[in-house]
């Protein structure tokens, strides 16, 4: 061997390393082993993609959605519930309630624990109904419908009564705690204990299960009317939701509802923690309340009055009004048919308002009160003028008569009004101008000083202003109808105001219907006074009083039924084709007067809408108005002033 390839001297020789065993593979070839350092490669690539993952999420929690999240958290962690805030009362002027709101109690149930699942008793639901019917006034078998669940696990709310009193909660409560102590009895423990090991199908005595412990309750205050029907076409009423919906109840609605308050609380899993802070209460401002005009008694007596006589007469409806004259207040306002706010589901709708208010109708003779009052006050005639009235007027396009035929009268002024007389009405307001267009912007404006065709101030939803077109627009017909009340719509509420403005000394003072609102503070502040206008003079609204007794106190006047023994009555009888939609049909018959005649202090109206059979006011309505105005004059204490009556001629 060459010295480059001798062995260094004093080693031993390196022995030649051995070569790698080859792992047979599966198919008998050679099996190669993988790389340990590419494996860690793989693994750290993938650990850093999962940790870039939740770096970034945490990233978008905790920068850029934080703010989101957190409000829903907040969210869900608070709940808000509604603090209702109690409805104001009305009362009448003396304070006596008229509505008010009660504490009342929705009746609910949770039908899936009356399954035998969560009872363990067969008939939860037909037990439950048994000893609930006679408490909530209800038919057992459907009562027993309502508390079975149609699906036993998602079935958990069911309405079963609504709005009832604290005296029917406070049985069903009692109901359930005795139930439940002879559920915790030493026998119903074992049966309940034996049951639950049973499972589903255990099953315990009746006198063990408690199907009580399935209803529940929820505060809903209720609206109620103590005296029923009594004033309700004024009133109105309040609906499910608690609004105000007709009346006054809805006019007022915003000042009577108050506002509501909340109360924010922390939950968990349904279940208030008190413990969690942030809970807060804003407390309700309770409602205001309303003291109306109207005097209880006599709204009763208004009410009693028109309703018989509707009946009696088996007319489509009618209304009476009674006002002070002197302050312009309605004491009463009573419609008929009427209808019980505390039971709107057996109302007819028809029912439902104030057609005193709302009914546009003409009025008729009641009407010439106001034509006479501007031949007055025009100088035009005085009460004792003498007026030729022929049997008959033709005038533009038709020939006009009075109610009942006759020949050539010879009438005063005074005597024209007492026998209610068209053709002696339409020839004095013919001198009201030299001319007739004159004439007819004379009468025009004295209409509109008494109220006609314009809104009453009250304000009352579904309140009409009435009919009355410029005199420009009078046709031919109406330009003679119009004087003595047809051609023209009026509400009750107008024309009872027209006499009202005589009785005054011709001041017109706009009705009112609200004495005053006391406030949330207790504090009552009193309406601002109406609005007045005079309208005629006092000597000529002493001269119409005058004439108006001669249609009560005269053997000749059309209101002889309206007289009362001790006071002297003025008043005016009307009777008026009624107009509809598709011509006339029927009868408006009325009545409307004031009293003590020469010292007034009361203005009471009737009117009756299509009647059977007699349709002539002084029959149907003299008598309503001597019973409402006889109660209304003793309820004040109005004593008779022993005057003489003023006896004006009727003849010449």
């Amino acid at each position: 061997a060459s010295r480059s390839e001798a062995p260094a001297r004093g080693s031993a020789p390196a022995r030649p390393r051995p070569p790698a065993p080859r792992r047979p593979g599966p198919g008998g070839g050679t099996l190669r082993l993988g790389e340990p350092r590419k494996r860690l490669r793989v693994m750290w690539v993938a650990l850093g993609a999962v940790f870039a993952l939740f770096a970034g999420r945490l990233v978008q929690l905790q920068f850029l959605d934080s703010t989101a999240l957190a409000f829903e958290a907040k969210a869900n962690q608070y709940v808000t519930t509604a603090l209702a805030a109690q409805r104001g009362t009305i009362t009448d002027a003396d304070g006596n309630v008229l509505a008010t709101t009660v504490t009342a109690y929705d009746i609910t149930a949770d039908p899936t624990m009356l399954t035998p699942e969560q009872l363990h008793t067969t008939d939860g639901p037909a037990q439950a109904a048994a000893l609930l019917a006679s408490i909530l006034g209800q038919d057992q078998q459907k009562l027993q419908q309502a508390l079975t669940a149609k699906n036993p696990k998602t079935d958990m709310y069911r309405l079963v009564a609504k709005q009832q009193t604290p005296q029917t909660w406070a049985q069903i409560t009692a109901l359930n705690n005795r139930l439940a102590n002879k559920a915790g009895s030493g026998h119903c423990l074992v049966e309940n204990t034996l049951a639950l090991k049973a499972g589903a199908d255990g099953r315990v005595d009746d006198v063990c299960a408690n199907p009580v412990a399935a209803i529940f309750h929820a505060r809903h205050d209720k609206r109620v009317y103590p005296d029923g029907g009594l004033a309700a076409n004024v009133l109105g009423f309040v609906n499910a939701d608690g609004v105000g919906s007709g009346g006054l109840e809805q006019q007022y609605d915003a000042l009577l509802k108050g506002v509501d308050g909340k109360q924010v609380y922390a939950q968990a899993n349904g279940r208030e923690v008190p413990t969690a802070g942030g809970q807060h209460e804003t407390a309700p401002v309770p409602g205001s309340s309303l003291r109306l005009t109207l005097d209880r008694d006599i709204q009763w007596e208004a009410q009693k009055a028109i309703s018989d006589e509707v009946s009696r007469s088996q007319a489509l409806g009618g209304y009476v009004i009674v006002q002070d004259v002197t302050n312009g207040k309605v004491l009463a306002m009573a419609t008929a048919p009427g209808f019980d706010p505390n039971d709107l589901a057996h109302a007819d709708p028809n029912a439902i308002g104030n057609t005193a208010l709302s009914d546009a109708y003409e009025p008729g003779s009641v009407s010439k009160l106001m034509t006479m009052a501007a031949v007055l006050q025009q100088n035009v005639a005085t009460p004792e003028t003498h007026v030729t009235v022929p049997g008959a007027l033709p005038r533009a396009d038709r020939v006009f008569h009075d109610d009942v035929a006759h020949g050539t009268e010879q009438l005063t002024l005074n005597g024209v009004l007492a026998q209610s007389s068209n053709i002696g009405t339409i020839l004095a307001a013919e001198h009201l101008g030299s001319t007739q267009s004159q004439a007819n912007q004379v009468l025009y404006d004295y209409l509109t000083k008494f109220g006609i065709g314009q809104p009453s101030g009250l304000g009352f939803p579904g309140e009409t202003q009435g009919i009355l077109p410029p005199p420009q627009k009078w046709n031919g017909s109406q330009q003679y109808t119009i004087p003595f009340g047809q051609g023209l719509a009026v509400n009750a509420l107008q024309t009872t105001s027209v006499y009202s403005t005589i009785a005054n000394g011709g001041v017109r003072v706009a009705p009112t219907l609200v004495e005053g609102i006391t406030g949330p503070d207790g504090r009552y502040t009193p309406t601002p006074a109406p609005a007045t206008t005079r309208v005629v003079s006092p000597d000529v609204a002493r001269q119409l009083a005058a004439m108006l007794q001669s249609v009560v106190g005269s053997e000749q006047g059309t209101g002889t039924m309206a007289q009362i023994p001790g006071y002297l009555v003025a008043g005016k009888t009307g009777t008026a084709n009624r107009a509809t939609a598709s011509g006339y049909s029927g009868y408006t018959a009325s009545f409307i007067g004031f009293a003590p005649a020469d010292k007034p202090r009361l203005t009471v109206s009737c009117v009756i809408q299509k009647p059977v059979g007699a349709h002539f006011g002084g029959a149907l309505c003299g008598p309503v108005f001597k019973q409402v105005m006889e109660f209304a004059l003793k309820s004040l204490d109005v004593p008779p002033t022993g005057a003489p009556a003023a006896n004006l001629p009727v003849n010449w």
